[in-house]
């Protein structure tokens, strides 16, 4: 009997884009793990600005989530990952466990990032347009070349 491949979806984009709702529902389609920071540093208490622990969490589910590759399991990586070497890193890691990996994009114009972060109210000092626009010019969004570096996107698997 053939080992089941693991497979890595990484959904990245700017805060409001959609990532918790795209990967939660991946997660649920595709009986997987969904890793979250600012779950885990809500459920903590941590202030979400605070980089230190957020680096912590990151490290500690990419663990987790080797594992459960090794194991055939699919794992939700939705740390935002604007830098492309944060993404190659971890799609060239899944590899070499023999996963699959798949990459999901979120955009969305300002406005509706703004309106978004605005009504969820999660970060304390709250998102402004001005942090919107200076991560809008940071974040380096996937290229057609980037892209095309990862698998199609997987079936679900039939529901009983």
């Amino acid at each position: 009997m053939a080992a089941t491949r693991g497979r890595l979806i990484i959904v990245c984009g700017l805060p409001g884009a959609g990532k918790t709702t795209a990967a939660t529902e991946l997660a649920e389609r595709h009986a997987g793990v969904r890793y979250s920071p600012d779950d885990w540093m809500d459920a903590l208490g941590i202030n979400l600005w605070d980089e230190a622990k957020r680096a912590g969490i990151e490290q500690l589910q990419w663990q987790q989530a080797q594992s459960l590759l090794a194991l055939g399991g699919t794992a939700i990586i939705e740390w935002g990952t604007w830098a492309r070497s944060e993404r190659d890193a971890l799609r060239e890691a899944a590899r070499a466990l023999g996963a699959a990996v798949e990459l999901v994009h979120m955009d969305a114009p300002i406005d509706v990032l703004l309106d978004r972060v605005t009504r969820r109210g999660r970060e304390s000092p709250p998102i402004d347009r001005a942090m919107l626009e200076d991560a809008s010019h940071a974040f380096e969004r996937p290229t057609a070349e980037e892209l095309a570096l990862y698998d199609p996107p997987a079936k679900a698997p039939p529901r009983d």
